[in-house]
């Protein structure tokens, strides 16, 4: 039975070719723009957080002073060695300290010169922000002592300056300094936050305040806490040392902060997840603008072929055998829209995607879900028209012309 009526479907869609196209259109544009809103949305979120994740493991970073909106910090002093010192002594959990001091500078090499960020580090920058050294080797312990004019480059400075030579061994300048190239780092690309991670020149931290700070002070502490604990306890525990070693009372606010990168990841890929869910919802809604066109040509239907039906009902066919006819008949319809809009959806999100330099990231589930939906909302709107026809009298649907 369900065989026949599905015959008969296809052939009355086949019948009207461009009116079945037409009339499908609204359901492949709901199920196209469903599956492209949520396969952007999944490809940002992995972007997102593959960024965040690109910064470090398990990364904590502490700051002096607190946001205070608009993007300004309010003033407070800056950290010291000692402070790092501290949390790798005091604070359980802890794999890294890697304290640093930051400041922009031109970099020389020739006739060529980039303005960069220059940053004073120590050994264990590297291993907080998870970052290896492609070309060359990072500091030993003899140049951080002694604050060697030795540096690594960023793979962003290295290419301005250099190109594609090797830049090992040459001797640059970083503002007032003269240090000889050790090492280039690998290439890391954007942030998160939207800065060239690449855009950057490493220095051993006593060479950086000798020559180009004007103080033994810290701007910023790196912790990278250990896989088996928890960042939000390191965190806490961090809290509590620095408020104690800058002799903060009970109630007083603190004047650092200590941002988790883990939690922040977190944050950014669910407020992704909500928009990308927003976005959907919006674009299902025309897949029901499209299961209203069905309803309308089926309608349309049933009344041109209402000879047909009377015929069909006279010779012995059951009013379920009409119904299911005009059923199959819009969920072929609706389903024919959701596998053309499943196509287009997967197209339009890999041309996308590549255009906004996005993850192309394809969902099965919801694609499927996304056209299962598409059928069922061809199989609702189509039963008033179905209905219609079961129930039409074979003498009145005969005398019909």
């Amino acid at each position: 039975m369900t065989g026949n009526a599905l015959r008969l479907a296809l052939v009355a869609i086949r019948r009207n070719a461009l009116r079945s196209t037409l009339t499908a259109l609204g359901i492949v544009i709901g199920v196209a723009a469903v599956i492209t809103m949520v396969n952007l949305g999944r490809g940002a979120t992995r972007q997102v957080t593959e960024q965040i994740g690109s910064l470090g493991s398990n990364l904590l970073m502490l700051q002096p002073g607190q946001r205070q909106g608009f993007g300004v910090s309010s003033a407070a002093p800056p950290f010291e060695l000692a402070d790092a010192a501290a949390i790798a002594r005091d604070v359980r959990g802890v794999a890294a300290v890697a304290p640093s001091v930051a400041g922009r500078a031109i970099v020389v090499y020739g006739n060529e010169n980039w303005t960069t960020t220059a940053h004073g580090v120590d050994d264990a920058y590297f291993q907080v922000r998870d970052w290896a050294v492609a070309v060359g080797r990072p500091f030993n312990p003899a140049e951080l002592r002694a604050g060697k004019p030795v540096c690594v480059l960023g793979a962003t400075v290295k290419n301005e300056l250099f190109g594609r030579l090797s830049a090992l061994g040459e001797r640059i300048r970083v503002g007032s300094l003269s240090c000889v190239v050790i090492g280039v780092l690998e290439s890391k690309g954007q942030s998160a936050m939207g800065p060239d991670q690449d855009d950057l020149v490493l220095l051993p931290l006593r060479g950086f305040w000798r020559r180009l700070g004007s103080n033994r002070q810290v701007s910023l502490i790196q912790v990278s806490a250990r896989d088996d604990a928890a960042t939000t306890k390191v965190s806490r525990d961090i809290e509590r040392v620095m408020r104690e070693r800058r002799h903060l009372s009970r109630g007083e606010e603190n004047d650092f902060r200590v941002l988790d990168m883990k939690e922040i990841a977190e944050t950014v890929a669910g407020t992704t997840r909500v928009l990308t869910r927003l976005l959907g919802a919006v674009a299902a809604v025309s897949m029901v603008v499209g299961g209203i066109g069905i309803m309308n040509i089926m309608l349309v239907a049933v009344t041109e072929r209402t000879r047909e039906i009377g015929i069909r009902l006279a010779v012995g066919a059951l009013e379920r055998d009409v119904l299911l006819q005009f059923l199959v008949e819009a969920a072929v319809l609706a389903g024919f829209g959701g596998l053309l809009g499943l196509v287009l959806g997967a197209l339009a999100s890999l041309l996308v995607s590549s255009g906004l330099g996005v993850p192309f990231v394809f969902d099965g589930p919801v694609a499927a879900l996304a056209v299962a939906f598409a059928t069922v909302v061809g199989l609702v709107f189509g039963y008033v028209p179905a209905r219609r026809a079961a129930r039409l009298d074979p003498i009145d649907a005969l005398r019909y012309d």
